[in-house]
C-alpha cells in the first residue's frame, strides 16, 4: 500500500474538516460524531473557558434542533501543518445565515482543530474556537 503524498494529506484533512464544518452547520449529529474521537477535548465560548473532555458536551447543542435556516460555512485562508499521522488546521470560519427578519448575516471566528490519521481515516481530537465576531 503506497503512503498519500504531502499535497494528498493535505486535501483529505481539508475536505475531513469541510464535512466536519457542513456537519455542524446543518445539525448533523452521525457525521459530526463519526469524525470526531468519543475523547475530543476543546477549548469554546460556550465552555467558559473550560477544558471539556468527550461528546455530550456537542451533542447537548445538536440535540437542541437543526437550525431552522440554512448555514453555510467558508474556511478562509486554512493553513495545513502536518506532524507524521498528525494534523493541526488554522482558519478563520465565516458562517452565512438568516437572521429572525430573514436578513442575511456572517458570523466569524478563528479555529484551529487537530486530527489525527488512524487506518487510514482522519479523525478530530480537539480544537479551539474563539468567540464569534
Amino acid at each position: 500500500m503506497s503512503v498519500p503524498s504531502h499535497d494528498a494529506l493535505i486535501a483529505e484533512v481539508l475536505a475531513a474538516n469541510q464535512r466536519l464544518l457542513e456537519a455542524i452547520a446543518a445539525g448533523d449529529w452521525s457525521t459530526y460524531a463519526s469524525l470526531c474521537e468519543s475523547d475530543i477535548t476543546c477549548f469554546e465560548p460556550e465552555a467558559r473557558g473550560e477544558l471539556v473532555a468527550g461528546l455530550a458536551f456537542h451533542k447537548f447543542y445538536f440535540d437542541l434542533g437543526k437550525p431552522a435556516a440554512p448555514r453555510h460555512t467558508t474556511m478562509c485562508a486554512p493553513q495545513v501543518h502536518l506532524a507524521g499521522e498528525m494534523a493541526v488546521v488554522c482558519y478563520v470560519r465565516l458562517t452565512q445565515s438568516l437572521d429572525a427578519a430573514g436578513h442575511p448575516q456572517t458570523g466569524r471566528c478563528e479555529e484551529t482543530r487537530v486530527w489525527r490519521r488512524t487506518s487510514g481515516q482522519w479523525r478530530h481530537v480537539h480544537f479551539h474556537r474563539s468567540a464569534n465576531g
